[in-house]
């Protein structure tokens, strides 16, 4: 693989890891409490964010977890790309996992809400991106529309540190 120059942009991971707590913490009770429909709603919310390019629940970093100081920002130089498709890759899976479980589905639906719950939590815990990976190497076998690179030094999929 070639290192090829490219411009990063600023990146709060601390927003990230808000939208993964979310998501993990929503998809719990989903389960705990038998309500599909939170299931439906962190879809729909993934699903919004991928088409807005942002994280899906971002208004809730911004007016709740970084107010009250419950996260602090946490900006690095990274590309947004991976982790918007890493977020539109959860809002499939949350989809067809909510689809499963309406449809009578229930072990294949929850099942796959769990692979989102686990995945969040290995990111928001371990700052491995799997979704993030997967879109690096696509771009490392030169899929058309994935195009950047890793940030120099950074594992694909790893948190990017910070002053790098």
């Amino acid at each position: 693989m070639t290192t090829q120059s490219q411009t990063l942009l600023k990146v709060d991971h601390a927003a990230l890891k808000a939208n993964q707590l979310t998501i993990i913490v929503l998809n719990i009770l989903a389960f705990i409490l038998n309500q599909p429909i939170l299931a439906v709603l962190v879809a729909a919310v993934m699903g919004l964010g991928s088409l807005l390019k942002a994280p899906g629940f971002l208004p809730l970093y911004r007016y709740i977890y970084k107010p009250l100081g419950l996260l602090k920002p946490d900006v690095l130089d990274d590309n947004p790309e991976p982790h918007r498709f890493a977020q539109f890759l959860g809002f499939l899976f949350m989809t067809a996992g909510s689809v499963a479980v309406y449809l009578g589905a229930s072990i294949l639906g929850w099942a796959l809400v769990w692979l989102v719950v686990a995945l969040a939590a290995l990111n928001a815990f371990g700052g491995f991106c799997v979704g993030c990976a997967v879109y690096y190497w696509l771009a490392r076998l030169r899929v058309p529309g994935f195009s950047r690179n890793p940030p120099a030094g950074t594992f694909p999929g790893m948190k990017p540190k910070a002053g790098v």
